[in-house]
């Protein structure tokens, strides 16, 4: 007599498609997961960096408004130019301030990933396993 006998059917087609249909569901609930997490951290650079620019416009704005008039004053005092000579020399340097900052608020914008990396590779991943389930 054979010592190895089967003792257990082989599991039924039922049983396997319900197998895959729930590992199906547990990949997708994982994906879900995971998108939501990436979407959470890059709200969370996309808020810095506009704070960043909203902070750098303001500081911006206000020191302009502040130092342009003194500045403005000061030049025409002390150089004795003419005002609207001050006024253009004052807003040239403001402008290229104004725009240091700017273009670094821009910078960090830039770094912000509209679609999640990860989720996006792994969903790739995925779509590719399931054409091709070797």
């Amino acid at each position: 007599m054979p010592d190895n006998l089967q003792t257990e059917s082989p599991p039924s087609v039922a049983s396997l498609v319900g197998g895959i249909i729930e590992d199906a569901q547990r990949l997708v609930q994982q994906e879900v997961r995971l998108a939501r997490r990436e979407l959470q951290t890059e709200w969370d650079k996309a808020k810095v960096a506009g704070m960043s620019i909203l902070i750098g416009m303001a500081v911006c704005s206000l020191g302009g408004v502040f130092l342009g008039s003194m500045l403005v004053y000061l030049l025409h005092e002390l150089a004795g130019m003419p005002l609207s000579a001050a006024y253009g020399i004052v807003g040239a340097l403001l402008a290229v301030i104004g725009g240091i900052v700017f273009y670094g608020g821009s910078k960090k914008a830039g770094e912000v990933n509209v679609v999640p990396p990860q989720t996006a590779e792994t969903l790739r991943e995925n779509v590719q396993w399931m054409q091709n389930p070797r």
